[in-house]
């Protein structure tokens, strides 16, 4: 069969543009090299953080709110639920700039993007984070803290699963344990070359994450960096500290981007929260990354980021994962018409801050593909900056 459109990879990306394109009657089919959604890419670990005002830039902030819309929408639909909205607090230990997803001042640009956009926001002294964050106490009084209500996090293997299944409903042909060996891009439309044969299309979307390099030549895979990252839940001694209505939290410490990091509240049933960080030194082998996290890192993660800062949470591990970040050099994302073949449609290199924007991309990617007025403004994701 020739489709309309062939979605490669289908984790955040490709699940949500896969699922928008089948709810618009398009012939689509998705193709993964394993069983989406699973924990060999960037969409898994049970929760990511979604923000309204993303201190990444003014592009950002349409997709991640159209994004927050479409989960309650998939909520509605599914039963599942997607989205939690227990707030966010970026804290501050000075009110110095902090960096953070390459942005010199990662705060004060979050703050500002609230107000321009007339997202609900507020900004607190370190006697205002003690009172209402007890688990936060251990930043001392010269910490300056921005919080949202409107954020939280999403579930993102159930984000996946539920846009996945609607989209076959929807009449999507799925095919997962499947690897893409090649790409061809002519007048014709494109073929996609797999271990089991060989699919056509009038277009191709590839959402490949840290995969994409390797199927789009030199030209894309030089701008991309696949960098390792480390997540672990550390179990509670003190879970009154993390009661009902805690928030999701960004801490930033220190003038690099290694000197924050990210986490989540207790989940119902976990006496654990998740803290992660993130590093851009060190890249990866997409086909080679190290699962395993050793407990020097564990200690080295609590030493850095939890000790003294997190008050209440023990070093027990319940678990630890590993995940990936497709990075660019200005830590923006792609999306862009390949420069060699122009059927071909390049959704990757999220750096880090992506789930948050993925329903949001896919409505928009299925909304240009059929001619829809009023998407959003993807323009500021080209690939000219790099030529420029």
């Amino acid at each position: 069969m020739h489709y309309d459109v062939i979605v490669i990879g289908l984790g955040a990306m490709g699940a949500a543009t896969l699922y928008q394109l089948a709810k618009r009657g398009v012939r689509v089919a998705g193709i993964d090299r394993h069983a989406p959604p699973h924990d060999q890419g960037s969409s898994h670990g049970d929760t990511r953080i979604t923000r309204q005002a993303v201190g990444e830039g003014a592009a950002y902030v349409p997709l991640a709110l159209n994004s927050q819309r479409i989960w309650r929408e998939l909520e509605a639909q599914s039963g599942e639920a997607l989205f939690q909205a227990c707030g966010m607090l970026m804290l501050s230990s000075s009110q110095e700039p902090t960096r953070g997803h390459g942005t010199p001042d990662f705060g004060g640009e979050t703050a500002a993007l609230a107000k321009r956009f007339g997202i609900e926001h507020s900004l607190l002294d370190a006697a205002a984070i003690r009172q209402r964050f007890p688990q936060f106490g251990g930043f001392g009084d010269a910490a300056t803290g921005y919080y949202e209500p409107g954020a939280g996090y999403v579930r993102p293997e159930r984000a996946i699963e539920v846009q996945l299944k609607l989209a076959e409903k929807l009449g999507a042909v799925l095919h997962t344990h499947t690897r893409v060996e090649a790409i061809e891009s002519d007048a014709g439309g494109v073929r996609v070359r797999t271990g089991s044969g060989t699919l056509t299309a009038d277009k191709a979307i590839v959402c490949a994450g840290m995969w994409t390099g390797r199927l789009l030549g030199a030209s894309v895979e030089g701008l991309l960096k696949v960098c390792r990252q480390q997540l672990v839940w550390f179990e509670l001694d003190e879970p009154e500290r993390f009661a009902a209505g805690s928030p999701v939290y960004i801490l930033l410490h220190g003038a690099a981007d290694t000197d924050s990091c990210y986490g989540f509240p207790p989940l119902p049933g976990e006496n654990a929260i998740k803290v992660a960080t993130e590093q851009y030194l060190e890249g990866c082998d997409p086909d080679t990354v190290d699962r395993s996290v050793s407990q020097a890192d564990i200690d080295a993660l609590y030493d850095a980021h939890v000790a003294g800062r997190l008050l209440g949470v023990s070093r027990r591990v319940l678990k630890s994962k590993v995940c990936t970040y497709t990075i660019t050099p200005d830590f923006n994302f792609i999306i862009d018409t390949h420069p060699q073949m122009a059927n071909v449609i390049l959704v990757s290199a999220c750096s880090g801050h992506g789930f948050k924007h993925s329903a949001g991309i896919g409505e928009a990617l299925a909304m240009q593909y059929c001619g829809e007025p009023g998407a959003a403004d993807l323009s500021a994701f080209s690939l000219a900056r790099f030529t420029s």
